[in-house]
């Protein structure tokens, strides 16, 4: 198996993260009409989530969203590619914070911050463009690859630009061994917690009962670490745009459940705002 890992690696993943992006972009063409097509890659789950999350929506209208999600997630296949060899200057270009004085205040004033963002627009190139272009130490939270190689392979492509790669089983320790570091510790607000997770909130989500995990709101009102939500728009094709929302500056004097209703709402006003750009082959109800 690492043979072939490592043959699929560097005979096709690297040579491909080498060519610039109008050329991968015809081979993202190309995927569409197979995963769209003929090979149909979880049309069921797409249509599925799609129908429940918008029951107002036409047939019609239901099977526009998904072909122009398919289109987007095949520019996601290539786009995660190329960020293996990205350089520099294109990845700043690729994805422009919009406004990160708004995050740069608080690291003048030695303040830690958590980010909440979910799998909309281009998650994996914004985290990559983090420490590019705010003050604070950018940590990134990931559940590990199962193939040990790939794992490390994401982790050192997720991490070139000095973002710290930190495994979900690590959370706890970090928070207590990193108090005095000025960080912003970035959280999925939507990954689908797993069944031996013992603490969930449950809200509705795109009209479907959901449970969401608490981490977020837990180390938030723990260490009082202001809450920011993060909205990755597409300007145009494998170009995005990064805006923070400020959720809440004090969250350790609110009530229970108030910072996770605030970032699944506005995870869910950005969807109904252009829902091709959610990752809907996600099995987020299961």
């Amino acid at each position: 198996m690492l043979f072939l890992n490592r043959l699929l690696f560097y005979g096709l993943i690297k040579p491909l993260s080498l060519l610039p992006f109008w050329f991968l972009h015809r081979i993202s063409d190309v995927l569409f009409l197979l995963f769209y097509y003929v090979v149909q890659y979880r049309k069921k789950v797409v249509l599925t989530n799609l129908k429940n999350s918008f029951p107002d929506k036409t047939a019609r209208e239901i099977a526009g969203i998904a072909k122009k999600f398919y289109r987007h997630f095949c520019d996601l296949i290539i786009e995660s590619i190329r960020l293996f060899s990205i350089p520099y200057e294109e990845l700043m270009y690729r994805c422009r914070f919009v406004n990160p004085e708004i995050l740069n205040r608080y690291y003048e004033q030695g303040k830690s911050l958590i980010i909440v963002a979910g799998h909309y627009g281009n998650w994996e190139i914004f985290g990559q463009a983090c420490n590019t272009q705010m003050k604070h130490q950018a940590v990134g939270i990931y559940k590990p690859l199962r193939s040990s190689f790939f794992d490390k392979k994401f982790a050192e492509s997720r991490g070139r630009y000095k973002v710290v790669l930190l495994p979900k089983n690590q959370v706890k320790d970090y928070f207590c061994e990193n108090k005095d570091q000025v960080k912003a510790v970035i959280f999925g607000s939507d990954q689908a917690p797993s069944p031996s997770t013992k603490r969930v909130y449950w809200t509705s989500f795109l009209n479907q009962d959901t449970a969401v995990m608490y981490g977020a709101e837990k180390y938030a009102r723990e260490y009082d670490y202001p809450v920011f939500f993060t909205r990755i728009r597409r300007k145009k094709r494998s170009q995005y745009e990064v805006e923070f929302e400020l959720l809440e500056e004090h969250p350790a004097s609110l009530p229970q459940g108030i910072i996770t209703e605030k970032h699944v709402r506005s995870l869910e006003q950005l969807i109904q705002e252009k829902p091709e750009f959610y990752l809907w082959t996600h099995k987020r109800w299961k």
